[in-house]
């Protein structure tokens, strides 16, 4: 069952149906639906592939995972940068309406996680964009994944798309503070502030891989 978090948030979705898709409100509502729903298939194989590690390997993997749909502003914006005309056909080219987040604590761990995820029959690789061996000009750094996978309704099965980051606690504390910068009023942002957090994603990336270093020297202690 759906959690009462993950409820409330198919339902705001569902109450955001666009102006452009006014006449076609169930048909919008039907397509989120089954987003939200791709969206619990990958968190359940990603719980599932945690508890595997809590039982063969004595330990979580994994810290969080959070969820999330796109917002109705945000597609029809996506939507016009793409140049595409706002149609519930070309909102199925977006590929991160649907986004599952996990936050791993080691490393390793988000590589393990990914190869285990993209190996399992049901579960197509679509793109791969890899900002930890290729950060983003700003500091950012995370794994993204684009996965298809079927999702099994009453009478019919869906393809559909989800979007998967993969980060270390430190990397979703670092983005969730460019996040922030982001937003504020750059009029009266401190120049300087940009320069320290690109700083900072160096320090984070140069201690993730210390702390995975470390751990490696543990696990040959046994």
């Amino acid at each position: 069952m759906a959690t009462d978090l993950e409820n409330k948030l198919l339902h705001e979705t569902l109450l955001q149906t666009p102006k452009e898709f006014i006449d076609e409100t169930e048909r919008y509502q039907e397509l989120m639906m089954t987003y939200f729903a791709a969206m619990r298939e990958v968190q359940t194989k990603l719980e599932i592939l945690n508890d595997e590690f809590k039982v063969v390997k004595r330990r979580n993997p994994i810290e969080m995972i959070k969820v999330r749909l796109k917002k109705t502003d945000s597609i029809m914006q996506k939507l016009h940068r793409y140049g595409l005309s706002k149609t519930l056909d070309n909102i199925k080219q977006i590929n991160d309406i649907a986004g599952v987040r996990v936050i791993c604590t080691y490393f390793d761990d988000i590589y393990e996680l990914a190869n285990m995820l993209v190996k399992q029959d049901d579960v197509i690789l679509v793109q791969i964009k890899d900002y930890i061996k290729k950060p983003k000009q700003n500091g950012y750094r995370s794994l993204h994944l684009v996965v298809e996978l079927p999702v099994y309704f009453s009478t019919t099965k869906r393809m559909m798309r989800v979007e998967v980051q993969i980060r270390t606690i430190a990397m979703d504390f670092w983005a969730s503070l460019e996040h922030d910068m982001k937003y504020k009023n750059n009029n009266n942002l401190d120049p300087g502030l940009k320069d320290e957090l690109r700083l900072c994603a160096d320090v984070i990336a140069d201690t993730d891989k210390r702390m995975q270093k470390i751990k490696a020297e543990l696990d040959k202690m046994g």
